[in-house]
């Protein structure tokens, strides 16, 4: 049935990703085919979602929830097989038929995952930057010895990609590069008054002035920690010290990011905001293909600004920096931290100003040590969760 046509399977199918993944497929059902879609809990979601691309398998966190879609899928006549659990996340990542697999899972989650279809050399589609942030050593390393193709999904990351020369091996120096300039909207309190931070509440840190997003992403986007993971992860995929990664708030997020070149050339990647673009590159890639996104009016635009991120404002960013310098197991603490911090912000529990304070404490309980294998990456993910959860029940209110 799906002859000639590269299978897809999707890791957080009912997430904004998947969505926008499913959308481009939909528009080119002579190109791909959907092998396997999962998600966390969404079942009436993922049920709507089989009913539409029918693919061979779907996965669910929980055993209960797996029984309750299969039974809702057997009475509409839908042949998919449901499965559950993080095993069978793997299964579907790393299957025979699975040529495109699409890495979208929020935070740590999506770890293993991504790494199974490292390890099967599959072509990734990488949207979940934890699985950089948390091992970015580890991962590149299975990547390099499966021979597996990474293609970055941020719209930055791969904007930078598209901006890079024919060929570009990792390095600032090789290729001419001499920086990159990730791009950042500055979020929705970019002028707000800092001592009105306190009383932000999760919708408002959730009203993203470009984006649509997850809630999760959009108060990193708020923190700038989606930033400052961003340059941890550019970090991994292009070879750069931190010194080369530079941030740069540009209001309009027109430009999603550019690259700096020896000869005082800069080249930067321009498009209306929306994911469609970074998922058909990548998916299409080398060719273009349609992705459905309007395209590109600078009349309408009529400007662009700059501005440099203020640390005060965003110290998240900060300590994305520092992470990144610490190495070791350091970024790994930084996200578990934001994690358990952001999950009780939106919650109730957490102020938003508070943050970044029980990401700072955590990094500085952990003592620095090398990430030389899974298992202490997810030791001190495990402590840092301990941590900022008790900084949590001491700051939040």
């Amino acid at each position: 049935m799906n002859q000639g046509k590269k299978l897809v399977t999707v890791l957080g199918a009912t997430g904004s990703i998947g969505v926008s993944t499913l959308d481009v497929v939909a528009r080119h059902p002579d190109r791909f085919g959907v092998f396997a879609l999962t998600a966390h809990r969404q079942v009436d979601k993922l049920f709507e979602q089989c009913l539409t691309h029918r693919p061979a398998y779907a996965v669910l966190d929980k055993s209960a929830d797996a029984l309750d879609l299969q039974s809702r899928l057997d009475s509409a006549g839908c042949r998919t097989e449901v499965l559950a659990g993080a095993g069978a996340l793997a299964e579907v990542a790393s299957a025979p038929e699975v040529d495109l697999v699409m890495a979208a899972i929020v935070g740590a989650a999506g770890l293993e995952p991504s790494l199974a279809a490292a390890r099967a050399g599959k072509h990734i589609l990488l949207a979940n930057k934890e699985a950089l942030v948390m091992s970015g050593a580890l991962f590149m390393q299975e990547v390099a010895a499966t021979g597996a193709t990474l293609l970055p999904i941020d719209s930055e990351h791969n904007a930078i990609f598209q901006a890079l020369p024919a060929g570009f091996q990792r390095g600032l120096h090789d290729s001419g590069v001499t920086r990159i300039l990730l791009t950042a909207s500055g979020g929705p309190f970019r002028r707000k008054p800092l001592e009105e931070l306190a009383a932000v509440t999760p919708d408002m840190a959730c009203a993203h002035p470009n984006w649509v997003m997850g809630r999760k992403i959009s108060v990193d986007s708020a923190t700038m920690m989606n930033k400052g993971l961003e340059v941890i992860e550019a970090h991994w995929l292009f070879g750069l010290p931190s010194s080369g990664i530079e941030v740069v708030i540009h209001p309009q997020s027109v430009i999603h990011s550019m690259v700096s070149y020896l000869d005082g050339s800069v080249i930067a990647q321009l498009g209306n905001p929306d994911m469609r673009t970074p998922i058909a590159h990548a998916m299409a890639y080398p060719d273009r293909i349609d992705a459905g996104v309007r395209p590109l009016d600078l009349f309408e635009i009529a400007r662009l600004d700059f501005e440099r991120p203020d640390f005060a404002r965003f110290p998240c960013l900060a300590l994305a920096y520092r992470a990144l310098e610490e190495g070791g197991v350091a970024p790994a603490v930084l996200n578990a931290a934001n994690e358990v911090a952001v999950g009780c912000f939106l919650e109730g529990g957490l102020r938003f100003d508070r943050i970044s304070a029980v990401i700072a404490d955590t990094l500085d309980a952990i003592p620095p040590r090398a990430a030389d294998s899974l298992e202490l990456v997810f030791d001190a993910d495990r402590q840092a969760r301990e941590i900022a959860g008790s900084l949590v029940r001491e700051l939040g209110e």
